[in-house]
């Protein structure tokens, strides 16, 4: 084997031993944010909140609007500091503000320490992009966002059945210790994310990154006015904001809505909301192979990129509402998790296109519209619990979800950005 092609071979593989660290980053994260939505109604009657639906609701809100308001900062940090570092001070973080989670004694703890966690958290997604954006060329970037996006949506589809069962066999310790299972629960998932920081620094922080390209430019100041005038970007901020608010329903109320429309168990609503977000683990990992794949036959940015996200989003409105209309609760399920998958197929286009568009300001772009689409998340579950605390009708959960997933495909109808935003080209960490 010639020395070219070797070393061709260990910048690949390289390249994707970054991936899979990060993609088991992002599954932990989704996993350590979904804590609080199978035993939501446990925790409010253990606090004694006074009424479930608005009072989780603004518990779950107040999660994504410290992660969105966080976005900025945290990007803008990790241009400074770099990815590797950067994420390894904001994964610590977020882990031990999930067990101080555990030690909430009312509605205003749980609601400021879930906040912290929030905050910890958004740091997490902008340093994975400018990793990304570093390191994987243009060709081979929507399937590595794909991936990344999968092991959100594997934490995400995992979450709800892995927390169901724990609590259940937390249930014996729980009574023995005279302790809240969802404490316990808590304080076990503040576990995997210090040992993940521990492996990202052994075997990855000590060593060279490969980069697909290479520049010795410092990172110029963030032009903020640009970051204001530019339309793309605030397409590119407005379908995060309807994707997010759209995709939060499974992370937030959708076990509860199974447990309330369909009479679910609690451990049921945990596998069938699993069931969904194995969907939207395909249709990541599928999206971001399929876009690379028609741009490289196309050449076409456009129809590879915003053309499979307009018909993704329309899709999984169209078949969300379907589901409404079928009582047996397997098809429903199915119609639902299709839905999914769409959902995810064609959203993989958020991240590459804003990698693409950030350019060595990566973090601070992906942090902009990042930060746009967890305030429509944080907006969800307050509207959705609000809805129902005003009609106690559950299944206008469901519409609403349909009605941002349909607005989503009309932005991305619209979207086109050309170039980078501030005119240059990614730079390395």
């Amino acid at each position: 084997m010639s020395s070219d092609l070797s070393d061709e071979l260990a910048v690949h593989q390289g390249r994707y031993q970054v991936l899979a660290l990060l993609c088991l980053s992002a599954a932990i994260a989704y996993v350590q944010r979904a804590a609080l939505s199978v035993p939501a109604s446990e925790i409010a009657g253990d606090l004694q909140f006074a009424d479930l639906a608005r009072d989780m609701g603004w518990i779950q809100s107040a999660w994504y609007f410290s992660y969105g308001l966080m976005q900025i900062p945290s990007g803008w940090l990790a241009d400074r500091l770099g990815s590797r570092r950067a994420l390894a001070i904001f994964s610590v973080v977020w882990s031990l503000a999930t067990l101080l989670t555990a030690f909430a004694t009312d509605f205003v703890s749980l609601l400021v320490m879930w906040s912290l966690m929030g905050a910890a958290q958004a740091g997490a997604f902008p340093c994975a992009a400018k990793a990304l954006g570093r390191i994987f060329p243009e060709t081979e970037r929507a399937r590595a966002t794909g991936l990344l996006a999968s092991g959100m949506t594997v934490g995400g589809a995992i979450a709800p059945v892995m927390t169901a069962m724990i609590l259940q066999s937390f249930t014996a310790w729980a009574d023995a210790w005279h302790i809240d299972r969802w404490r316990l629960l808590l304080g076990a998932y503040a576990v995997p994310g210090i040992l993940w920081t521990v492996a990202f620094l052994g075997l990855i922080s000590l060593r060279k990154l490969p980069a697909a390209h290479r520049t010795s430019a410092a990172v110029a100041p963030v032009d903020w006015s640009r970051l204001l005038r530019s339309w793309p970007l605030v397409l590119l901020c407005g379908q995060q904001f309807f994707r997010a608010a759209g995709m939060v329903f499974f992370m937030t109320w959708f076990p509860t809505f199974l447990q309330k429309t369909r009479d679910v168990t609690l451990v049921g609503s945990g596998v069938l909301t699993t069931v969904a977000g194995i969907g939207g683990v395909v249709g990541s990992l599928t999206g971001g192979f399929f876009s690379d794949w028609l741009l490289r036959r196309t050449g076409n940015k456009r129809l590879s990129r915003q053309g499979i996200a307009v018909v993704g989003m329309g899709l999984c409105s169209l078949l969300i509402v379907a589901s409404y209309f079928v009582r047996d609760i397997q098809q429903s399920i199915a119609l639902i998790t299709l839905g999914a998958f769409c959902a995810t197929f064609g959203g993989v286009s958020g991240y590459t296109v804003a990698i693409s568009f950030g350019g060595r300001q990566v973090a601070t772009v992906f942090s902009t519209m990042n930060m746009f689409g967890n305030l429509g998340a944080a907006l969800f579950p307050l509207t959705a619990g609000w809805l129902v605390a005003q009609t106690g009708n559950w299944n206008l959960i469901l519409f609403l979800f349909a009605f941002v997933m349909a607005i989503d495909a009309i932005c991305w109808a619209f979207l086109n950005p050309q170039g980078t935003l501030f005119g240059d080209e990614h730079e390395g960490l």
